[in-house]
């Protein structure tokens, strides 16, 4: 499904359906200390309801399935959906292709509602009301975000400018750790109970890394099938030059816990 926000990327169309095959392969790439921060709240463990909006291939309910968690997740496009209950096969998770403003569970459903890399795509004044009726008394949003360090990241800093330079108007470009930014409307009916930014360290390949930076929405999400095979052969070159066969990329994680007044 094709998305324009004149808050993203200049308003530039984006589709994660086109990507959906590359986005399985390359993006399930969180290391275990991502999870950890999650554990570590007593979130999305047994004996809890899970709802994850904006799940993408279902990367958080497939890798938190062993906590024991009942998990149900939904995104937009239906191509993503397909390929969340390919990689889930086996696992009990429920999945629904709906926009987040569209859905539509009963009151006090969910114990928690993950939201990760997908918070700033929403219309949080229609869908905060929405996620209160559905948690729980106590329930918490959880919001996780991941992105590499382009500024103290060498090979992180030079596939970004290739990125730009094929889709100027992509707006994920010069990421710095920051706190995650909650929306005003949530104070009324919700509380910051906790954030943390981290710095993380993610192995790669050089064919991992190319098929990470094909699947962002600067580039597989947007651009046509001649735009990225120029950028591809022009990506490829350059990691042969900059990057060795295996290496670290430097991102910064965040974390941020709302709870339900």
């Amino acid at each position: 499904m094709k998305i324009t926000d004149k808050n993203i990327d200049n308003g530039k169309p984006f589709d994660w359906g086109k990507t959906s095959s590359d986005y399985a392969k390359f993006r399930d790439i969180y290391p275990p200390e991502f999870y950890e921060k999650i554990i570590s709240r007593n979130l999305c463990i047994s004996g809890q309801n899970i709802l994850d909006i904006g799940t993408g291939t279902g990367v958080l309910p497939r890798n938190m399935y062993h906590y024991g968690a009942k998990w149900t997740a939904t995104d937009i496009s239906e191509n993503q959906i397909e390929q969340a209950k390919i990689l889930s096969k086996g696992m009990d998770i429920d999945y629904f292709a709906i926009a987040t403003e569209d859905i539509n569970f009963n009151d006090n459903s969910f114990d928690v509602i993950t939201a990760c890399q997908c918070f700033w795509y929403f219309n949080h004044e229609k869908i905060m009301p929405d996620f209160y009726r559905m948690l729980k008394s106590g329930g918490s949003i959880l919001i996780l975000y991941m992105a590499w360090l382009p500024f103290e990241d060498k090979i992180a800093g030079e596939s970004e400018k290739l990125v730009l330079k094929y889709n100027p108007e992509w707006s994920g470009a010069g990421e710095t750790v920051h706190q995650i930014a909650i929306p005003d409307c949530y104070n009324e009916k919700f509380s910051l109970v906790y954030h943390e930014e981290y710095p993380i360290k993610v192995h790669f390949t050089r064919e991992s890394w190319h098929g990470r930076i094909k699947a962002c929405r600067g580039i597989g999400a947007s651009l046509t099938k001649t735009e990225i095979a120029l950028w591809e052969k022009e990506h490829k070159k350059l990691l042969a030059e900059i990057a060795p066969d295996k290496f670290e990329v430097l991102h910064y994680g965040a974390v941020a816990e709302l709870k339900k007044k």
